[in-house]
């Protein structure tokens, strides 16, 4: 008889199985056409109505287009002319330049100042911060800026007020001197946005940081320059680029004060006020568009340098010991 062998079976332990494609796992597309379906409106909407017209005018800005007749290609000579033929242009970047240098730093200094204020407030402070942020829903609107009119008028309540003290200013509104600070009042007098934020990042601070100073000597004035302002800068910071971009594009208060034209002796000829004339009232679209986009570079440049210095004066607290 021959001898019969037999193999032990080999080993089949391998690990857990792995699923063969396309089997037990749902693709990863399908999983994700919710999101894009609940994106949907805010993704038509941001080519729609952001994206072609941005294109369009970009487009526009290089032809001479009147609104009525087809566009003519013409260049770069919209963008030469602005630069070096048009002596409104750089009237209107001027006042523009002149009311983000006085207004942004006074609005952030009151808003700051007020805060500082109801936060050490007991009772009522609810209702005073909701006084003081109306003016902020209320002063971009044409009515109020039209009051804003009214008051610094030749005859005005301001101007009666500033004679019975022997200030005898006449009205600022027809004064070139004046009128733009006129638009810089109502500016600041709309504070109550960025003293919102204040007031929350002041809430943040922890009050062992003022105990510690205390102890240490400092006053109310040391600590606000040693504690607050470190503590506060991310805050200072987010206002001041949010107030910059915001003054930069100011239109219904100019508007609504000179009456559309800018006066008086271009006074307050603010640059989208004088977009808005060359594009709307004198059919030159072509060339609105491209002051529409160098006011878009410029916005972009001055942002740019903000986030380029803040890293020498903004203090993050997660960034201490790093």
């Amino acid at each position: 008889m021959s001898a019969l062998t037999t193999k032990a079976p080999a080993p089949t332990d391998q690990g857990p199985q792995q699923p063969a494609p396309g089997k037990g796992r749902r693709p990863t597309r399908e999983k994700q056409w919710p999101a894009y379906v609940f994106l949907s409106p805010w993704m038509i909407g941001a080519v729609v109505l952001t994206l072609v017209p941005m294109a369009v005018s970009l487009y526009l800005s290089f032809t001479d287009y009147n609104l009525f007749d087809p566009p003519k290609w013409i260049g770069l000579r919209n963008y030469t002319d602005m630069l070096t033929d048009d002596p409104r242009y750089w009237r209107s970047v001027g006042t523009t330049m002149l009311y983000v240098v006085v207004a942004v730093p006074l609005k952030l200094g009151f808003a700051l100042g007020v805060a500082m204020l109801l936060k050490n407030l007991g009772r009522g402070r609810a209702f005073y911060r909701s006084a003081f942020y109306a003016p902020s829903l209320l002063g971009a609107s044409m009515s109020i800026a039209l009051v804003w009119r009214a008051l610094f008028n030749d005859g005005g309540t301001v101007s009666r007020v500033l004679d019975t003290i022997g200030i005898h200013t006449g009205g600022w509104v027809g004064n070139a001197d004046l009128s733009v600070y006129v638009i810089v009042l109502l500016t600041v007098w709309q504070f109550g946005a960025p003293m919102v934020i204040f007031l929350a990042g002041l809430q943040q601070i922890s009050p062992d940081l003022y105990e510690a100073a205390a102890l240490d000597g400092a006053g109310r004035w040391r600590q606000f320059i040693s504690v607050t302002v470190p503590m506060l800068s991310p805050v200072v910071f987010f206002n001041l680029v949010l107030e910059v971009i915001n003054s930069f594009q100011v239109f219904t208060p100019a508007f609504a004060v000179s009456g559309g034209e800018g006066g008086p002796a271009d006074s307050t000829l603010f640059y989208t006020l004088y977009l808005y004339e060359r594009g709307f009232t004198a059919s030159h679209m072509g060339y609105a568009s491209a002051m529409a986009w160098l006011l878009l570079i410029a916005i972009g440049v001055v942002t740019l340098i903000l986030f380029r210095t803040s890293r020498s004066w903004v203090f993050y607290a997660d960034e201490e010991g790093r």
